[in-house]
């Protein structure tokens, strides 16, 4: 029986993922199994021990990875890049998202502001503090583990509320009761850029590396557009 192949992957880029896995499955035949985890909870699994065949963070993750020897660096591969997004439910108006200062008012204007703790979180408090406005809101601020956490509070919520999160995370809601009210001003949008790269400590090593070098395929890059990862 062949090995299968454990992914430990930050959960940003799931919907383009997961297609990708099919795809692979259907093209060689062998399983993989996905963990799913924010980057800072990847940087702490790996910290405490952990071992997966393949790791998908972001890219800085992954630089400090393989500074430590933990993953094979010169078999990374460049997943792509994800923006970050403003959501509501579908019965509220849309925010006007058309400048910076039109997405301050927003936030001051909302009755809840709602972001999570994982890559596009940390991004937020950086911005909203740049604003200037991180100790106005933050009574009113709720911070959520992941994104999925954040978009059902959302989906279970009241009132004006606005949430921040990647936008291909925001569009695996958009049929839940959430709609993605457009993405970050222009001058203020932030790319996540998403690296997948083989552990050295690996149970299945030949796996993780076909695996990773599946994932640079031109056929997987078009999965992974089709699911809005740029």
């Amino acid at each position: 029986m062949t090995a299968k192949i454990h992914v430990l992957s930050a959960g940003a880029i799931e919907p383009g993922l997961i297609a990708a896995v099919e795809a692979y499955r259907e093209q060689s035949g062998q399983d993989v199994r996905i963990t799913w985890a924010t980057t800072p909870a990847i940087r702490k699994r790996i910290g405490s021990g952990e071992v997966a065949d393949v790791v998908i963070a972001t890219d800085e993750a992954v630089d400090d990875f393989a500074r430590d020897g933990t993953v094979a660096g010169q078999e990374r591969v460049m997943i792509g890049r994800v923006g970050i997004g403003v959501v509501v439910r579908k019965t509220a108006p849309v925010p006007d998202l058309s400048s910076v200062g039109a997405l301050k008012y927003a936030v001051l204007d909302a009755e809840s502001v709602v972001y999570n703790r994982a890559s596009s979180g940390l991004y937020v408090e950086k911005m909203l503090t740049e604003m200037g406005i991180l100790d106005r809101i933050r009574a009113k601020t709720s911070r959520y583990g992941n994104g999925p956490a954040m978009m059902k509070h959302l989906i279970n919520g009241k009132g004006k509320e606005i949430g921040f999160g990647a936008i291909i995370e925001i569009l695996m809601f958009r049929d839940q009761g959430l709609k993605l009210a457009g993405p970050l001003p222009a001058v203020i949008q932030h790319y996540t850029n998403y690296v997948a790269v083989p552990m050295t400590a690996a149970s299945n090593p030949g796996g993780a590396k076909q695996f990773a070098r599946y994932l640079a395929t031109p056929a997987a890059k078009a999965v992974f557009a089709a699911h809005g990862i740029e």
